[in-house]
């Protein structure tokens, strides 16, 4: 009877510790800001106890008349005061805004390369790292551009490989890395140094690590992965590569670096992000879906259907509590921003946005005022 009694207090226990945790977690409102690239907007969303909406938009047009400018990545500055938005589409340059938060005004802007796609930023805030897609262009090896955030000055741009994407930086703030989507390739940029430091090929059966840039000879037949991402790992030992075109996540070892393993993933994963406990999320275009990984085990937890099709970004809450995943739409449709709760892996809100939302970023969580519950 003793015993008996003693488990249904530690079942009571546990039962109100997690209605506490969830109590705390929606008491919170979080924001993030994405960028909607058929519409030339930065849509700033709200989400708390009553639901998603969208807070305020950003207008990003700088092509004159009606022709698009098509934003397409966004990350804020370290102390969340700034957030810079690559401008994909150009004559024939893409450029880069630096935007204050407070007021939302343009306070800085570069030409960088032909469209200017994912972009990061260093830990200390002096560096940002956006690589130069060139979607329109010819299929001839790009670059990545370095931007030096104060002053907004190219300060390098660093030949690597065909299509590069998917730019991300490690924790320490010590190495770059994307993926070279028509060239089967992760690249790695000592940010020190503004150089290559190694490649990865990431062909199934043909895996290898060099020292060194790419090689200039580059051979787009053979390509099975079409990488689309480069995540670092929360303790920068690991990088997950989206590989598209097979449906697969590659884990790449950064000491020895060599292959770790590949896990299975849904149709087209495209875009991923990494939780601090242990969760890797990767977005589904070709399926519609977000797919969410035990990063110990490689298993798949859930793969959660999207209300609109071509889901393409996602971010992370800082409490691990949530990820939001913008959705592009097709033809005439509006983008969407939808929220899972990466406690019980269900979508617990959904936003309509402008036209083809991409990249997004976390902006800031604020506990409520007992007056706004």
């Amino acid at each position: 009877m003793i015993v008996l009694r003693r488990r249904l207090l530690i079942l009571v226990w546990l039962l109100l510790a997690r209605c506490v945790a969830q109590t705390a977690a929606s008491d919170n409102d979080y924001f993030v800001y994405l960028v909607c690239e058929g519409a030339d907007k930065v849509a700033i969303v709200k989400f708390g106890l009553d639901g998603a909406k969208v807070d305020h938009l950003v207008n990003t047009r700088v092509l004159p008349g009606g022709d698009i400018s098509g934003p397409h990545g966004i990350v804020f500055s370290p102390d969340r005061q700034y957030y810079y938005v690559t401008i994909a589409h150009g004559r024939p340059y893409g450029q880069m805004l630096k935007y204050r938060v407070k007021d939302d005004a343009v306070v800085g802007q570069v030409s960088l390369g032909f469209f200017p796609a994912t972009v990061d930023v260093t830990p200390d805030g002096n560096f940002l790292y956006t690589v130069n897609f060139n979607l329109h262009g010819d299929m001839v090896p790009s670059s990545v551009s370095v931007v030096a955030s104060d002053e907004m000055i190219e300060a390098k741009r660093i030949p690597t490989c065909v299509m590069p994407h998917g730019s991300r930086i490690n924790p320490q703030g010590t190495k770059q890395y994307s993926a070279c989507m028509m060239n089967d390739m992760l690249v790695e940029i000592d940010t020190q140094k503004f150089e290559v430091s190694r490649d990865f090929v990431l062909s199934k059966g043909k895996e290898a690590g060099m020292t060194g840039s790419p090689p200039k000879e580059h051979s787009m037949s053979a390509a099975t992965c079409s990488p689309t991402w480069a995540q670092p790992s929360v303790d920068g030992k690991s990088i997950f590569v989206a590989c598209n075109k097979s449906d697969e996540i590659v884990e790449v070892g950064v000491d020895s670096w060599s292959l770790k393993r590949r896990i299975a993933a849904g149709s087209g994963v495209y875009n991923l992000a990494v939780s601090r406990d242990g969760k890797l999320v990767g977005t589904n275009k070709r399926g519609q879906s977000v797919s969410v990984f035990d990063v110990e085990s490689g298993r798949e937890l859930a793969r959660i259907p999207t209300k609109r099709k071509i889901p393409d970004g996602v971010v992370i809450s800082p409490d691990n509590r949530y990820a939001f995943v913008a959705v592009e739409g097709i033809g005439s449709e509006p983008g969407t921003v939808e929220i899972i709760d990466l406690q019980t892996l269900k979508t617990v809100a959904t936003v309509d946005v402008p036209q083809q939302a991409v990249g997004i970023d976390f902006w800031k969580t604020e506990v409520r005022s007992p007056k706004a519950k």
